[in-house]
Protein backbone atom coordinates (compact mmCIF):
# COMPACT_ATOMS: atom_id res chain seq x y z
CA UNK A 1 0.00 0.00 0.00
CA UNK A 2 1.38 3.44 -0.95
CA UNK A 3 2.39 5.96 1.77
CA UNK A 4 3.00 9.75 1.89
CA UNK A 5 5.39 10.19 4.81
CA UNK A 6 8.04 12.20 2.96
CA UNK A 7 8.47 15.99 3.33
CA UNK A 8 6.88 16.68 -0.08
CA UNK A 9 3.91 14.37 0.52
CA UNK A 10 4.78 12.38 -2.62
CA UNK A 11 3.28 8.96 -3.23
CA UNK A 12 5.67 6.16 -2.22
CA UNK A 13 4.70 2.95 -4.09
CA UNK A 14 5.28 -0.29 -2.24
CA UNK A 15 6.73 -3.38 -3.95
CA UNK A 16 4.24 -5.05 -6.28
CA UNK A 17 1.77 -2.15 -6.22
CA UNK A 18 0.66 0.07 -9.10
CA UNK A 19 0.84 -2.67 -11.71
CA UNK A 20 -0.03 -1.06 -14.97
CA UNK A 21 -0.27 2.45 -13.41
CA UNK A 22 3.19 2.87 -11.94
CA UNK A 23 4.17 5.28 -14.69
CA UNK A 24 1.19 7.56 -13.98
CA UNK A 25 2.00 7.75 -10.27
CA UNK A 26 5.65 8.42 -11.00
CA UNK A 27 4.81 11.26 -13.39
CA UNK A 28 2.56 12.82 -10.76
CA UNK A 29 5.36 12.66 -8.22
CA UNK A 30 7.71 14.38 -10.63
CA UNK A 31 5.17 17.14 -11.18
CA UNK A 32 4.73 17.60 -7.44
CA UNK A 33 8.53 17.86 -7.02
CA UNK A 34 8.52 20.69 -9.55
CA UNK A 35 5.65 22.29 -7.67
CA UNK A 36 7.59 22.09 -4.42
CA UNK A 37 10.49 23.96 -6.00
CA UNK A 38 8.22 26.69 -7.35
CA UNK A 39 5.95 29.54 -6.29
CA UNK A 40 2.44 29.33 -4.84
CA UNK A 41 -0.24 31.81 -3.77
CA UNK A 42 -2.80 31.10 -1.08
CA UNK A 43 -5.67 33.40 -0.08
CA UNK A 44 -6.76 33.85 3.54
CA UNK A 45 -10.42 34.28 4.32
CA UNK A 46 -11.26 37.95 4.86
CA UNK A 47 -10.52 39.15 8.43
CA UNK A 48 -9.73 35.60 9.60
CA UNK A 49 -7.73 35.31 12.81
CA UNK A 50 -6.52 31.77 11.95
CA UNK A 51 -5.74 29.89 8.74
CA UNK A 52 -4.58 26.34 7.98
CA UNK A 53 -2.23 25.38 5.15
CA UNK A 54 -2.18 21.59 4.82
CA UNK A 55 -0.01 20.04 2.12
CA UNK A 56 -2.14 17.44 0.27
CA UNK A 57 -0.95 13.86 -0.18
CA UNK A 58 0.12 13.12 -3.76
CA UNK A 59 -1.85 15.97 -5.36
CA UNK A 60 -1.24 19.57 -6.36
CA UNK A 61 -1.32 22.06 -3.49
CA UNK A 62 -0.21 25.75 -3.23
CA UNK A 63 1.13 25.08 0.25
CA UNK A 64 3.69 22.62 -1.16
CA UNK A 65 5.60 25.45 -2.95
CA UNK A 66 8.93 26.55 -1.52
CA UNK A 67 7.81 30.20 -1.92
CA UNK A 68 4.33 30.86 -0.56
CA UNK A 69 2.62 34.22 -0.98
CA UNK A 70 -0.35 34.82 1.35
CA UNK A 71 -3.00 37.26 0.21
CA UNK A 72 -6.38 38.47 1.51
CA UNK A 73 -7.66 41.32 3.70
CA UNK A 74 -7.06 41.29 7.44
CA UNK A 75 -8.22 43.47 10.32
CA UNK A 76 -6.11 41.73 12.94
CA UNK A 77 -3.08 39.45 13.21
CA UNK A 78 -3.68 36.05 11.63
CA UNK A 79 -2.00 32.80 12.79
CA UNK A 80 -1.26 30.37 9.92
CA UNK A 81 -0.60 26.74 10.83
CA UNK A 82 1.24 24.61 8.24
CA UNK A 83 0.56 20.85 8.36
CA UNK A 84 1.11 18.10 8.70
CA UNK A 85 3.22 18.85 11.78
CA UNK A 86 5.77 16.22 10.69
CA UNK A 87 6.97 18.15 7.60
CA UNK A 88 10.60 19.16 7.70
CA UNK A 89 11.33 21.72 5.04
CA UNK A 90 12.27 25.30 4.18
CA UNK A 91 9.74 27.92 3.07
CA UNK A 92 10.07 31.48 1.86
CA UNK A 93 6.85 33.19 2.98
CA UNK A 94 5.60 36.62 1.89
CA UNK A 95 2.93 38.59 3.75
CA UNK A 96 1.07 40.20 0.84
CA UNK A 97 -2.15 40.75 2.75
CA UNK A 98 -3.87 44.13 2.93
CA UNK A 99 -5.01 45.81 6.11
CA UNK A 100 -1.52 46.43 7.58
CA UNK A 101 -1.64 43.30 9.72
CA UNK A 102 1.04 40.73 10.58
CA UNK A 103 0.84 36.98 10.01
CA UNK A 104 2.24 34.37 12.41
CA UNK A 105 3.64 31.15 10.91
CA UNK A 106 3.18 28.13 13.18
CA UNK A 107 3.40 24.29 12.92
CA UNK A 108 2.80 23.05 16.47
CA UNK A 109 3.02 24.30 20.03
CA UNK A 110 6.67 25.27 19.59
CA UNK A 111 8.14 28.59 18.48
CA UNK A 112 6.64 30.57 15.65
CA UNK A 113 7.71 33.43 13.36
CA UNK A 114 5.92 36.76 12.84
CA UNK A 115 6.02 38.36 9.39
CA UNK A 116 5.01 42.01 9.19
CA UNK A 117 2.81 43.26 6.39
CA UNK A 118 4.73 43.71 3.18
CA UNK A 119 7.69 41.66 4.40
CA UNK A 120 9.14 38.28 3.42
CA UNK A 121 11.01 35.77 5.57
CA UNK A 122 12.79 32.45 5.06
CA UNK A 123 11.72 29.93 7.69
CA UNK A 124 12.15 26.25 8.33
CA UNK A 125 9.74 23.76 9.89
CA UNK A 126 11.31 21.27 12.30
CA UNK A 127 8.45 18.70 11.92
CA UNK A 128 8.58 17.71 15.60
CA UNK A 129 4.90 16.69 15.74
CA UNK A 130 2.57 18.36 18.20
CA UNK A 131 5.43 20.44 19.61
CA UNK A 132 6.75 21.42 16.17
CA UNK A 133 8.40 24.82 15.83
CA UNK A 134 8.91 27.32 13.03
CA UNK A 135 12.30 29.07 13.03
CA UNK A 136 13.50 32.21 11.25
CA UNK A 137 16.17 30.70 9.00
CA UNK A 138 18.11 33.96 8.70
CA UNK A 139 17.67 35.15 12.28
CA UNK A 140 21.41 34.90 12.95
CA UNK A 141 22.57 35.13 9.36
CA UNK A 142 26.10 36.48 8.99
CA UNK A 143 27.09 37.86 5.59
CA UNK A 144 30.72 38.95 5.67
CA UNK A 145 31.41 41.96 3.45
CA UNK A 146 27.83 42.20 2.22
CA UNK A 147 27.22 44.95 -0.33
CA UNK A 148 23.49 45.61 -0.37
CA UNK A 149 22.21 47.65 -3.31
CA UNK A 150 18.87 49.24 -4.06
CA UNK A 151 16.70 49.98 -1.05
CA UNK A 152 16.95 47.03 1.31
CA UNK A 153 14.50 46.98 4.21
CA UNK A 154 14.54 45.53 7.68
CA UNK A 155 12.12 45.23 10.59
CA UNK A 156 12.09 48.35 12.76
CA UNK A 157 12.93 47.63 16.37
CA UNK A 158 10.97 49.13 19.23
CA UNK A 159 12.12 52.52 20.47
CA UNK A 160 14.84 52.16 23.06
CA UNK A 161 16.11 48.81 21.75
CA UNK A 162 19.81 48.48 22.53
CA UNK A 163 21.17 45.44 20.70
CA UNK A 164 23.46 44.67 17.76
CA UNK A 165 20.55 44.31 15.35
CA UNK A 166 20.29 46.55 12.28
CA UNK A 167 18.69 49.94 12.92
CA UNK A 168 16.35 51.16 10.21
CA UNK A 169 16.00 54.80 9.23
CA UNK A 170 12.62 54.78 10.97
CA UNK A 171 14.22 53.59 14.22
CA UNK A 172 16.93 56.25 13.97
CA UNK A 173 14.44 59.04 13.27
CA UNK A 174 12.32 58.01 16.24
CA UNK A 175 15.40 57.96 18.46
CA UNK A 176 16.57 61.38 17.22
CA UNK A 177 13.13 62.93 17.60
CA UNK A 178 12.91 61.60 21.14
CA UNK A 179 16.44 62.67 22.07
CA UNK A 180 16.62 65.12 24.97
CA UNK A 181 19.79 67.25 24.70
CA UNK A 182 18.59 69.43 27.60
CA UNK A 183 17.88 67.96 31.04
CA UNK A 184 14.48 68.63 32.58
CA UNK A 185 14.39 72.01 34.31
CA UNK A 186 16.93 73.67 31.99
CA UNK A 187 16.16 77.39 31.47
CA UNK A 188 16.73 79.03 28.08
CA UNK A 189 15.88 82.25 26.25
CA UNK A 190 13.56 82.22 23.21
CA UNK A 191 12.67 85.15 20.96
CA UNK A 192 9.04 84.17 20.59
CA UNK A 193 5.80 84.71 22.48
CA UNK A 194 5.01 81.08 23.34
CA UNK A 195 7.36 78.38 24.60
CA UNK A 196 8.30 75.66 22.07
CA UNK A 197 6.95 72.14 22.39
CA UNK A 198 8.43 70.40 25.43
CA UNK A 199 9.11 73.70 27.25
CA UNK A 200 7.06 75.76 29.71
CA UNK A 201 7.08 79.56 29.65
CA UNK A 202 8.28 81.11 32.92
CA UNK A 203 6.21 84.09 34.12
CA UNK A 204 8.11 84.90 37.33
CA UNK A 205 10.35 87.48 35.63
CA UNK A 206 8.82 90.19 33.46
CA UNK A 207 10.09 93.57 32.15
CA UNK A 208 13.63 92.98 33.45
CA UNK A 209 17.13 93.42 32.03
CA UNK A 210 19.73 90.64 31.80
CA UNK A 211 23.06 90.71 33.64
CA UNK A 212 26.02 88.48 32.87
CA UNK A 213 27.40 86.80 35.98
CA UNK A 214 30.53 84.68 36.47
CA UNK A 215 29.53 83.62 39.98
CA UNK A 216 26.28 82.52 41.59
CA UNK A 217 23.24 83.71 39.63
CA UNK A 218 20.36 85.57 41.21
CA UNK A 219 18.02 88.55 40.79
CA UNK A 220 18.07 92.14 41.99
CA UNK A 221 16.81 95.66 41.54
CA UNK A 222 13.31 97.04 42.01
CA UNK A 223 12.61 99.32 39.01
CA UNK A 224 11.09 97.79 35.88
CA UNK A 225 13.14 97.96 32.68
CA UNK A 226 10.54 100.03 30.81
CA UNK A 227 10.35 102.49 33.71
CA UNK A 228 14.11 102.87 34.07
CA UNK A 229 15.17 103.03 30.43
CA UNK A 230 12.21 103.17 28.07
CA UNK A 231 10.97 106.74 28.91
CA UNK A 232 11.15 109.05 25.86
CA UNK A 233 13.39 111.69 27.52
CA UNK A 234 14.90 112.84 30.81
CA UNK A 235 15.66 116.38 32.09
CA UNK A 236 19.22 117.50 32.70
CA UNK A 237 20.51 120.92 33.84
CA UNK A 238 23.45 123.32 33.86
CA UNK A 239 24.84 125.66 36.58
CA UNK A 240 26.26 129.19 35.99
CA UNK A 241 27.19 132.24 38.10
CA UNK A 242 29.54 133.04 41.03
CA UNK A 243 28.40 132.04 44.50
CA UNK A 244 29.50 134.18 47.47
CA UNK A 245 30.44 133.29 51.02
CA UNK A 246 30.20 134.79 54.51
CA UNK A 247 32.19 132.05 56.15
CA UNK A 248 34.45 132.92 59.10
CA UNK A 249 37.15 130.94 60.82
CA UNK A 250 37.25 131.15 64.63
CA UNK A 251 40.25 130.13 66.66
CA UNK A 252 38.07 128.50 69.24
CA UNK A 253 40.17 127.57 72.25
CA UNK A 254 43.38 127.30 70.20
CA UNK A 255 46.50 128.03 72.36
CA UNK A 256 50.26 127.99 71.82
CA UNK A 257 52.82 127.64 74.62
CA UNK A 258 56.61 128.12 74.33
CA UNK A 259 59.55 127.70 76.75
CA UNK A 260 63.34 128.09 76.61
CA UNK A 261 65.67 131.00 75.58
CA UNK A 262 67.83 132.28 72.75
CA UNK A 263 71.60 132.65 73.39
CA UNK A 264 73.52 135.96 72.94
CA UNK A 265 75.89 136.34 69.99
CA UNK A 266 78.58 138.94 69.35
CA UNK A 267 78.90 139.94 65.73
CA UNK A 268 82.29 139.59 64.12
CA UNK A 269 83.58 142.03 61.51
CA UNK A 270 82.56 139.68 58.72
CA UNK A 271 79.02 139.40 60.11
CA UNK A 272 78.30 143.19 60.34
CA UNK A 273 77.14 145.05 57.21
CA UNK A 274 79.82 146.71 55.12
CA UNK A 275 80.16 150.43 56.19
CA UNK A 276 82.52 153.43 56.62
CA UNK A 277 82.92 156.45 59.07
CA UNK A 278 83.06 160.18 58.23
CA UNK A 279 85.89 162.27 59.85
CA UNK A 280 85.38 166.12 59.85
CA UNK A 281 88.48 168.38 59.49
CA UNK A 282 88.13 171.77 61.33
CA UNK A 283 90.25 174.97 61.43
CA UNK A 284 89.76 178.51 63.06
CA UNK A 285 91.09 181.78 61.36
CA UNK A 286 92.65 179.85 58.56
CA UNK A 287 94.78 178.05 61.14
CA UNK A 288 94.46 174.38 60.50
CA UNK A 289 93.84 172.18 63.50
CA UNK A 290 92.54 168.63 63.34
CA UNK A 291 89.92 167.29 65.60
CA UNK A 292 87.50 164.43 65.65
CA UNK A 293 83.89 164.83 66.62
CA UNK A 294 81.63 167.84 66.55
CA UNK A 295 80.65 168.36 70.12
CA UNK A 296 83.77 170.31 71.21
CA UNK A 297 84.38 172.46 68.11
CA UNK A 298 83.71 175.70 69.89
CA UNK A 299 84.19 178.43 67.34
CA UNK A 300 85.90 176.15 64.95
CA UNK A 301 84.26 175.54 61.63
CA UNK A 302 84.29 172.39 59.56
CA UNK A 303 86.49 172.99 56.64
CA UNK A 304 86.29 169.49 55.05
CA UNK A 305 85.16 165.83 55.71
CA UNK A 306 87.08 162.64 55.14
CA UNK A 307 85.74 159.05 55.16
CA UNK A 308 87.40 155.93 56.37
CA UNK A 309 87.64 152.87 54.15
CA UNK A 310 84.72 150.37 54.19
CA UNK A 311 84.74 147.52 56.63
CA UNK A 312 82.33 144.64 57.48
CA UNK A 313 81.48 141.54 55.41
CA UNK A 314 77.66 141.53 55.58
CA UNK A 315 77.73 137.78 56.45
CA UNK A 316 74.97 135.85 58.18
CA UNK A 317 74.96 134.66 61.75
CA UNK A 318 72.85 132.52 64.04
CA UNK A 319 71.76 132.19 67.66
CA UNK A 320 71.70 129.01 69.67
CA UNK A 321 68.44 128.23 71.50
CA UNK A 322 66.66 125.56 73.54
CA UNK A 323 63.12 126.62 72.70
CA UNK A 324 60.23 124.07 72.82
CA UNK A 325 56.44 124.44 72.65
CA UNK A 326 53.04 122.93 71.88
CA UNK A 327 49.66 123.86 70.34
CA UNK A 328 46.23 122.88 71.66
CA UNK A 329 42.62 123.71 70.98
CA UNK A 330 40.20 123.23 68.05
CA UNK A 331 39.52 126.02 65.53
CA UNK A 332 36.02 126.16 63.95
CA UNK A 333 34.43 127.34 60.72
CA UNK A 334 31.01 129.06 60.68
CA UNK A 335 28.84 130.76 58.11
CA UNK A 336 27.46 129.59 54.78
CA UNK A 337 27.92 129.86 51.03
CA UNK A 338 25.37 132.08 49.31
CA UNK A 339 24.12 131.61 45.77
CA UNK A 340 25.10 135.07 44.62
CA UNK A 341 24.09 135.22 40.97
CA UNK A 342 24.18 131.40 40.59
CA UNK A 343 21.64 130.14 37.99
CA UNK A 344 20.45 126.62 37.07
CA UNK A 345 19.26 125.93 33.51
CA UNK A 346 17.44 122.83 32.20
CA UNK A 347 17.41 120.80 28.97
CA UNK A 348 16.32 117.33 27.83
CA UNK A 349 18.21 114.27 26.47
CA UNK A 350 16.40 111.44 24.63
CA UNK A 351 17.27 107.87 25.83
CA UNK A 352 14.53 105.84 24.13
CA UNK A 353 16.61 102.63 24.17
CA UNK A 354 16.02 100.00 21.43
CA UNK A 355 15.27 96.51 22.71
CA UNK A 356 14.38 92.96 21.69
CA UNK A 357 11.95 90.90 23.78
CA UNK A 358 12.74 87.34 24.91
CA UNK A 359 10.95 84.82 27.10
CA UNK A 360 12.47 82.40 29.62
CA UNK A 361 11.24 78.81 29.27
CA UNK A 362 12.02 75.72 31.33
CA UNK A 363 12.48 72.25 29.82
CA UNK A 364 9.66 69.94 30.83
Amino acid sequence: MATYVNNLRLKEITTGDESGSWGTSTNTNLELIGEALGFGTEAITTNADTHATTVADGSADEGRAMYIKYTGTLDSTCTITIGPNTLKRVHVIENATSGSQSIIISQGSGANVTILTGETKAVYLDGAGSGAAVVDAFDNLSIDGANLTGTPTSPTANAGTNTTQVATTAFVKTAVDAAEPFPSGTSMLFQQTNAPTGWTKQTTHNDKALRLQTGTVGTGGSVAFSTALATPAISVGSISGNPGTNQTVAAGNLAVSMSGNIADHTLSVNEIPSHSHTIPIEAPSNTVTQGIGGANLGNFQVQNNRSTSNTGGGGGHGHNHNLSGSMSGAPSISGNVTAGNLAVGSSTATINVSYVDFIIANKD
